[in-house]
């Protein structure tokens, strides 16, 4: 308990090479110490503003109904399959790893018909194959994840969305990992609803989920037949605070408005293309440095890898539990294990942000050889 004496904490200064909270933009941390302004200051709108303005364009969309869901990139998924998969309706999820699995729980709360189409985790789905099965099961809603961090395999929707649209579906898109440090070109590839967070690719704290709606889904939601089950995380009460009625529905943070507006204005500054290109290099250099060192790729073919997050198999013999202890203790350097069914098997190594250049990538690789 804290008692009437000062205390300060001190945490460590770590390096978070994981699949997430990756280290946070500089000028974000900066920005989150400024003075906090009611949230119905016009200033404060005006900010909102141009935070949404930023994730249409990370996001690769014209969407009006773009704003930020107040929770973690969970609470995101849920608010998009509350919203947005009704009970007994048929949803198809495409589902190669553990977050398609939390996708699946959610759906099934929702108390809707979820049909899986089920393939090996690291795997992604074909055009044929994601055709095949969604004529077959014509569903209302489909469900896919963007970049499964659980395997480190990227899957950009283009072989699943042509089909839906077939059937008339509505595809919502996992794109927690993805958003800022990859293409998510929401409009082109056919996405309906895409959701992710803050602590990824936009290298901001934890604890807002920018959703994008397409008016086509958001037509399909002002028709919904009856209110979504939970309250908090209804999309339509939630948009009116972002719309010019600006009707109060949560309480949100400025300090992290204020970090993802600069964390945003880095991204326009640097430009978006270059930070893709920018991790794309430093995936293309951390993988041939493991390959190097003995680790093989969990995910096989290079064009189906996230390039900010990378999951790799260790030497025979080599502990990876051991291997993580070794870097946090002698280098402060975190990176995570994997989880499900992947757990003890591999390492999930993430280099995103302001980590994601030739010199943090040669440092990692180089405490990772002296640490097994």
């Amino acid at each position: 308990m804290l008692t009437a004496a000062p205390k300060r904490i001190a945490p460590p200064t770590r390096l978070l090479y994981g699949p997430g909270p990756s280290m946070v933009e500089p000028r974000a941390y900066q920005a989150m110490s400024q003075p906090i302004v009611g949230i119905f200051d016009p200033y404060f709108f005006d900010l909102v503003e141009e935070i949404r303005a930023g994730l249409r364009q990370a996001f690769g969309t014209a969407n009006q109904m773009t704003f930020t869901v107040p929770a973690s990139g969970s609470g995101a998924t849920e608010a998009a399959v509350a919203n947005f998969v009704l009970p007994e309706s048929k949803f198809v999820v495409f589902a190669a790893g553990h977050f398609a699995d939390r996708m699946t729980i959610m759906a099934q709360r929702q108390r809707a018909n979820v049909v899986r189409f089920e393939k090996p985790w690291g795997q992604v789905f074909s055009s044929e194959e994601a055709e095949e099965f969604l004529m077959r099961e014509r569903p209302n809603a489909v469900g896919f994840v963007q970049a499964e961090t659980s395997t480190g395999a990227f899957q950009s929707g283009r072989a699943i969305t042509a089909a839906a649209r077939q059937t008339g579906a509505l595809v919502i898109a996992d794109c927690v990992a993805s958003l800022g440090a990859m293409p998510v070109e929401m409009d082109a590839v056919g996405i309906d609803v895409a959701f992710s967070c803050s602590q990824k690719g936009l290298s901001c704290p934890a604890g807002l989920s920018p959703i994008s709606i397409s008016p086509r889904a958001w037509e399909w939601l002002e028709r919904r037949p009856g209110d979504p089950f939970t309250w908090y995380l209804d999309l339509r009460l939630m948009a009116r605070y972002f719309e010019p009625t600006h009707a109060y529905q949560h309480t949100p943070s400025p300090p992290l408005y204020y970090a993802m507006h600069q964390a945003l204005a880095a991204i326009e500054e640097e430009g978006l293309r270059n930070r893709w290109n920018r991790h794309q290099k430093a995936n293309e250099r951390l993988v041939e440095g493991l390959s190097r060192l003995g680790f093989e790729l969990l995910v096989r073919n290079p064009a189906d890898r996230i390039w900010h997050l990378t999951t790799a198999v260790p030497p025979k013999g080599v502990d990876e539990t051991q291997v993580r202890r070794n870097l946090v203790q002698k280098y402060n350097i975190e990176v995570a294990g994997g989880i499900g069914q992947l757990a003890g098997k591999i390492l999930r190594i993430g280099t995103m942000g302001p980590l994601a250049t030739e010199e943090n990538v040669d440092f990692l690789l180089e405490a990772l050889a002296a640490s097994m």
